[in-house]
C-alpha cells in the first residue's frame, strides 16, 4: 500500500513537472501555471449543467396473456422517454477553452494558423471519436495531440507552441464533443459531460502534449 502511494506521488509530481513545462513554454509564469493546474484538477470534478436532450428509447416489455388457463409472456416493443443532461466539465473543457481564447487575444497574429489547426484536429478527432453506450464520446488520447503538433509544425506561425495548444484543445472539443452532440441521446447516458469522462484526457492533455511535441 505504501509503495502504491509513493508511486502515485511520483507520477503526480512527474505530471505536474511536464504540464508546468508546457504552460511555461506558451508564456505562463510558474505561479500562474500552478494555479492553472490546481484549478484544472479541482475543476475536473465539477460539471456545469447546460441543457437537457430528450429522446424516445426503444425498450422490450413483456405482456402476459392467458390462454386456456396457461399464461404466456409475449415480448412487446415499446418506447420510453429518456433524458440526457448535457454539462460542461470545468477542468476538462471550460478552463482549456478560456486559456485558448486568452492566448489568441494575447497574440492575435497566430489566430489564422490556430483556427486552421483547429479545423484539422477537429476533422481528425471526429473520425476516431467513438460513442460508448452509457458513457458518452471516447477519444484516443494520442491522436489529437499528434495531429495538433503536426499542424503547428507545418503551418507558418510565429508561435507554433500556441498554435499547438489552441489546436489541440479546441480541435478536440469540437471534433469529439460538439460534432457528436446529436449522438448523445441514443447512448443511454444520464449525464454527458463536455470535456469530461472519455474526452478529459483528449482535450486537456492534447494541449499539453502538443506543445511539448512542437
Amino acid at each position: 500500500m505504501i509503495l502504491f502511494l509513493i508511486l502515485v506521488l511520483i507520477l503526480g509530481l512527474i505530471f505536474i513537472g511536464v504540464a508546468g513545462l508546457a504552460f511555461r513554454q506558451i508564456g505562463f509564469s510558474p505561479h500562474v501555471t500552478m494555479l492553472i493546474l490546481l484549478a484544472t484538477l479541482a475543476g475536473s470534478y465539477v460539471n456545469i449543467p447546460l441543457f437537457k436532450l430528450r429522446t424516445m428509447m426503444p425498450t422490450i416489455k413483456e405482456e402476459s396473456i392467458s390462454f386456456f388457463g396457461l399464461e404466456f409472456r409475449i415480448p412487446q416493443l415499446d418506447y420510453d422517454e429518456f433524458t440526457t443532461l448535457v454539462a460542461i466539465n470545468v477542468g476538462g473543457a471550460l478552463i482549456p477553452t478560456i486559456l485558448s481564447i486568452f492566448l489568441l487575444w494575447k497574440l492575435p497574429s497566430v489566430t489564422p494558423c490556430a483556427l486552421a489547426g483547429t479545423l484539422i484536429v477537429a476533422a481528425a478527432t471526429h473520425l476516431v471519436a467513438k460513442p460508448v453506450k452509457g458513457l458518452g464520446i471516447a477519444t484516443p488520447a494520442f491522436i489529437p495531440p499528434l495531429v495538433a503538433a503536426l499542424a503547428a509544425y507545418l503551418l507558418p506561425s510565429s508561435s507554433p507552441s500556441i498554435v499547438a495548444y489552441v489546436s489541440g484543445v479546441l480541435g478536440t472539443l469540437i471534433g469529439a464533443d460538439i460534432l457528436n452532440m446529436h449522438r448523445l441521446p441514443v447512448l443511454g447516458a444520464r449525464i454527458a459531460s463536455i470535456g469530461g469522462a472519455g474526452t478529459f484526457d483528449g482535450i486537456f492533455l492534447s494541449g499539453i502534449i502538443a506543445v511539448l511535441l512542437v
